[in-house]
């Protein structure tokens, strides 16, 4: 759990200082800062979450039948490389709000209140119990269901509200 805290705060800081770099070359009337700018937003969408919770819950689910060899290789190759990848989205996306922000745009904390960052904590708390549902019986028969579902909901669930 340090090592994703401590890579999110990387990548968020590292975004936030690219982000920060591109709005002053924006500032000083130069076109690049504009197309950096554009380019980091162009990364940083809550709408790239749902495909990846759907492959994150299909490995999980996976990992809840296979024997413990197989799915530990679903774990690392597949599993933990999609939860770093959310990591890494999310932290950017966290960074270049944080650097709208400082760069004096007051609205752009809202842009965090979107509801499909939900999708990061639901693939962020499946992996941190990874290891319990492997020993339990029960549970690992009760979130095969569950993951299921949530793979089917994140790939054919329109989530209109």
């Amino acid at each position: 759990m340090s090592k994703a805290l401590i890579s999110f705060a990387l990548v968020a800081v590292m975004t936030a200082l690219l982000t920060a770099l591109s709005f002053a070359v924006a500032r000083h009337g130069y076109p690049f800062g504009v197309v950096g700018v554009r380019r980091l937003e162009a990364v940083v969408d809550a709408g790239a979450f749902l495909p990846l919770a759907a492959l994150y819950f299909f490995g999980a689910m996976l990992m809840m039948v296979l024997p413990i060899r197989a799915a530990s290789f679903v774990l690392l190759n597949a599993a933990d490389m999609i939860f770093w990848t959310v990591i890494v989205l999310f932290a950017a996306i966290f960074g270049c709000t944080a650097a709208k922000w400082a760069f004096g745009q007051a609205d752009a904390p809202w842009a965090l209140w979107n509801w499909r960052f939900l999708f990061v904590a639901a693939v962020v708390a499946a992996h941190l119990v990874m290891n319990d549902l492997r020993r339990n019986v029960l549970l690992r028969s009760l979130f095969l269901v569950v993951f299921a579902g949530a793979t089917l909901a994140c790939l054919f669930w329109s989530f209109s509200l």
